[in-house]
């Protein structure tokens, strides 16, 4: 199996695990977004809470160039551990939501 294709199953297996967690308030679900096509992978929380309404992206991750971009990581235990435990390389890691110059300061790669 080729490494993107590798990329592809890892995150999606991570949005799913995440996406079964279930929040202890308010009817809210999980829900998970997959565009192979495009790369984009996103986790995101959408129903009520009392009377208002809930939407926001949990995570967002894209691969560009081979590379495993986390946009946006709203987790505890962070996304780049969990794909780190899974045995991808920091070095194929870009922390996107850090800016250019914060990224070099990282251990992962900068993009």
């Amino acid at each position: 199996m080729d490494k993107l294709e590798q990329y592809r199953i890892l995150i999606k297996q991570i949005l799913t695990e995440h996406s079964r967690l279930k929040s202890s308030y308010g009817e809210i679900d999980e829900v998970v977004f997959f565009d192979e096509v495009r790369d984009h992978y996103q986790l995101f929380s959408v129903g009520w809470e009392n009377r208002k309404r809930v939407f926001g992206c949990t995570i967002h991750i894209d691969i560009i160039d081979t590379k495993i971009w986390i946009q946006y990581d709203g987790t505890e235990v962070g996304v780049a551990n969990e794909l780190i435990d899974l045995g991808v390389p920091k070095s194929s890691i870009v922390l996107g939501w850090h800016s250019l110059n914060a990224r070099k300061l990282t251990e992962f790669a900068v993009g």
